[in-house]
This record gives C-alpha cells, structure tokens and sequence, in this order.
C-alpha cells in the first residue's frame, strides 16, 4: 500500500511540474558566401599581346541578406527626465514668489527633464 502511495504522489508530482522546452538556435560559426566574377587585364605589347584573366572569388557576406549590420540606439533617458524634471520644478517653485509661479514651474520642469536626459545619456 505504501509503495503504491508514492508511486501516486511521483506522478501527481510529475504531472504537475513544469515541463523545461530545449530551445534551439541557430549556431554562430555559420558564414555565408557568394562566389563574385573577376576578371583582370594584363596589357600587352605588339610582341607579346595581352590577355585577360577570369576567375571566381568566395565572398563572406552577412547572412541573412543584410548589407550591414543596424546598430539600435537602445540608450534611454526616461529615469533622468523624471528626476531633472522633478528637480527643476521643485527648484523653480522654491525661487519664485506669486504670480511669477504659474509659469516658472513649468519652465524649471521642462528644462530639468532636458538637462536630466542629457546627464542621463540620452
């Protein structure tokens, strides 16, 4: 009875444990070639004429068809301009008086955010 038991409990456990899924990718040693005519043209003289010369050349290009390679900008300046925009407009609110708020503050926002995604890298 016990053994019959456990055996219940392994495959309730198995049944239920996430199954791991082998994903495969494509090597990254694999190149891709194209074969390129040449030809080359010796000159001659009136003695001794000239020829040309053919031959095919193997070319390593990009796979995938792609001349070259597109670098993304993947630089993100979105934690700067929060904060420089925080920032500013706390600084703004803080040096102005009156009526002169209702447009320093959005102004020190604006240029705290610019300032902050530059510090940022962006």
């Amino acid at each position: 009875m016990k053994k019959s038991l456990k055996f219940y409990y392994l495959a309730l456990f198995f049944c239920f444990s996430p199954i791991l899924q082998v994903k495969a990718t494509t090597p990254k040693s694999v190149t891709c070639t194209r074969t390129e005519y040449r030809e080359e043209y010796f000159p001659g003289t009136k003695s001794n004429p000239g020829y040309i010369k053919r031959y095919e050349d193997e070319v390593v290009i990009p796979c995938g068809g792609q001349s070259q390679t597109k670098r993304l900008d993947d630089n993100d300046c979105r934690e700067g301009s929060f904060i420089g925009g925080i920032l500013g407009a706390g600084i703004a609110l803080s040096s102005s008086r009156g009526k002169d708020r209702f447009w320093a503050v959005p102004a020190g926002g604006t240029a705290g955010a610019l300032i902050g995604c530059q510090v940022d890298g962006g």
